[in-house]
């Protein structure tokens, strides 16, 4: 017989989510950030994007939830963007966070399929997202899941004296 509390469902969010996304999002900084950003702007601009979320009753995007044995064990955030090369809009994963007590249970691939069944119930042909270089771990979950690199995103931070 299966034990049905290790058991993944994902559904819509709701107002009632907010505390648990909230302290999730703390999360996107555990597996190191790159070089020129800081812990602290990554979490605080993925928190801002979520704040404005639940505070916008008619947000055009939207939150799927991850319950693990009754308990909130994750997130992923989805909008539609607008590829820069063909215009066609496709489906956008902004934000994929698993509770760090889930890790390991499946709970980032039922995201992934949530997202997918969003995006194709849109009549969407593709889904992105976007990964830090060195998370590893989500890397290797997107490749499982068919994502491959599309573009190779460059930073350089410039100092205040002038020059190359």
């Amino acid at each position: 017989m299966t034990d049905r509390s290790d058991a993944v469902t994902v559904r819509l969010a709701h107002a009632g989510d907010r505390p648990f996304v909230m302290t999730a999002v703390e999360r996107l900084s555990a597996f190191g950030v790159p070089d020129g950003r800081t812990k602290e702007e990554i979490v605080e601009g993925e928190a801002r994007t979520l704040r404005a979320f639940f505070d916008r009753p008619d947000a055009p995007e939207t939150l799927l939830v991850a319950d693990t044995g009754g308990r909130s064990s994750g997130f992923v955030f989805l909008e539609e963007q607008q590829d820069y090369f063909t215009l066609e809009t496709h489906g956008h994963i902004g934000i994929l966070v698993v509770a760090l007590e889930a890790e390991g249970r499946g709970v980032g691939a039922a995201l992934m399929r949530a997202a997918e069944a969003w995006a194709r119930a849109r009549g969407h042909r593709t889904l992105t997202l976007n990964v830090f270089d060195g998370n590893r771990r989500a890397r290797a979950m997107y490749e499982h899941f068919e994502f491959r690199p599309d573009t190779v995103k460059y930073m350089k931070t410039l100092n205040a004296e002038a020059g190359h």
